[in-house]
């Protein structure tokens, strides 16, 4: 296969995902850009609310094993249960200031625990990865 050599500008939020995606793949910088050019620019994070932007955005620099780890990760049980317990206390308008901290910091923790779970898969699955829905 013959090859042509292109110079081009790209934003530097752009090479800087790419660049990051060839440390945490251990890849060549130049085989990242080709396959970004085959499947698409790695996938994006700018679209989530602002307050978990820095954290999808740190994903980007981890390995396959770590963003696995991410992706197969649970909630605990008790975990689980403390949260259900302070969503039923708050439909019936018996939470008390403290809980409806705790409760505020319980939903900011679940959302961004669904979010990174779900950024890690989408990122494995852009890096070639095979990666069953659940």
């Amino acid at each position: 296969m013959s090859a042509e050599i292109v110079t081009l500008q790209i934003p530097e939020i752009l090479y800087q995902r790419l660049v990051n995606t060839a440390h945490a793949t251990q890849r060549p910088l130049e085989e990242v850009i080709l396959h970004a050019l085959q499947v698409g620019s790695p996938p994006a994070w700018d679209d989530v609310p602002e307050e978990f932007q820095a954290d999808l955005a740190s994903l980007d620099k981890l390995n396959d094993n770590t963003l696995w780890q991410i992706v197969h990760s649970r909630k605990t049980a008790a975990d689980m249960e403390r949260y259900n317990i302070l969503l039923e206390s708050n439909s019936r308008g018996t939470l008390t200031q403290a809980e409806r901290s705790e409760l505020m910091t319980l939903r900011y923790e679940a959302d961004l625990f669904m979010l990174r779970k779900a950024q890690a898969a989408v990122l494995l699955r852009w890096r070639g990865y095979n990666v069953p829905t659940p």
